[in-house]
């Protein structure tokens, strides 16, 4: 029986939650985590000093985040970070970093009005309105996976696939939505003979990807296309296509299976990693399903909706839905990879 008082209290809890969440964003983007990683108990004077701010709001922030658990306290009016939060609030590739999703919370909150407007009229939200926060939030987030897991883990589930890309003559990879280009990067960083096409719509983000490829070294052989991947000039060209997290934002998502399957050459191969739901609705989820549940109404079904007539998938797109949408795109089977992820599940698309 549901109580009211219990209800209160989560909501309660949930508000504290949440501006523990803005104050790590400001930590996140004035770059307070990072001065005060390795340097020891820091005041509010020296911190203030070394990260360019008000020594006033760096007292009343250093004092939050030691509240909040955040940071520890190593004397008075002094505050270190600990070395086991490092790896969450700095370290980028590391698979922990999730300083991000407070920036992906932030984005999504300065959105709500348009959002507000798409739940009255059953318009949609475009990608491009959600800013850099929610851009930065899903390229952050999801870099450490490509980084650590794609080559190593991933693609050695399909050892035909591996020994494609390692052999003569050179693999060409399409790489459909692509965002800020870090899955392309990593391809053509765990497969050096590998050439890849980081395919993507929205501007920002080829130009991200651009600038990310020259600084990991590997823009002589990874190049970003603002463009369709319905271009009839990639047609049959792809040895590899793949997508990750990006099919259940689309608008035509069976329109853009269509597209990966003509993109591939002869015994060409098609990947796609999109969110791991339970088959069927229930309200006993775990919390990564609950975490997509979070993005689906405000995010990633307004942006479904942007280009009618549109499917309107939302994040919770089912393996039965993908397996229907994947046969209306004309392939004959839907493989399941074995591979472990928390929120992802991988598929490879035959025939």
């Amino acid at each position: 029986m549901a109580d009211t008082d219990a209800f209160a209290e989560r909501v309660f809890q949930a508000s504290i939650q949440a501006a523990d969440l803005l104050h790590v964003y400001v930590g996140d983007q004035l770059g307070l985590y990072r001065a005060l990683h390795g340097a020891g108990p820091t005041d509010a004077a020296e911190l203030a000093t070394r990260a360019g701010i008000d020594e006033r709001y760096a007292r009343e922030w250093l004092e939050h985040e030691a509240v909040a658990g955040v940071l520890e306290v190593a004397a008075r009016g002094r505050y270190v970070l600990p070395d086991a939060h490092a790896p969450v609030l700095v370290d980028e590739t590391d698979p922990s970093f999730l300083v991000s999703l407070a920036q992906g919370v932030v984005g999504l909150a300065q959105t709500m009005p348009a959002v507000l407007d798409a739940f009255r009229t059953g318009a949609g939200v475009p990608f491009e309105a959600y800013g850099d926060d929610v851009r930065r939030c899903l390229e952050r987030v999801n870099r450490p996976m490509f980084v650590n897991e794609l080559a190593s883990s991933w693609f050695p589930t399909m050892p035909d696939l591996v020994e494609r890309l390692g052999a003569d003559p050179p693999a060409r990879v399409a790489d459909v939505g692509c965002g800020t280009g870090w899955s392309s990067i990593s391809i053509a960083v765990g497969y050096p003979k590998a050439t890849v096409t980081g395919i993507d719509l929205d501007a920002a983000s080829v130009a991200a990807a651009r600038v990310n490829a020259v600084a990991e070294g590997v823009d002589g052989r990874v190049s970003f296309e603002q463009r369709d991947a319905a271009d009839p000039s990639f047609a049959g060209a792809f040895d590899l296509v793949c997508a990750f997290e990006t099919v259940h934002d689309m608008c035509d998502p069976v329109g853009a299976l269509r597209v990966m399957r003509a993109l591939r050459a002869e015994g060409g191969t098609v990947v796609v990693a999109d969110e791991r739901v339970a088959d069927e609705f229930t309200v006993d989820v775990d919390d990564g399903e609950r975490f997509q549940w979070g993005w689906s109404a405000i995010h990633c079904l307004p942006c479904a909706l942007t280009d009618p007539p549109a499917t309107g998938t939302g994040t919770i797109m089912r393996t039965p839905r993908f397996r229907e949408y994947a046969q209306a795109a004309g392939f004959a089977d839907v493989e399941v990879l074995p591979i472990e992820n928390d929120f992802w599940r991988f598929y490879r698309l035959h025939g």
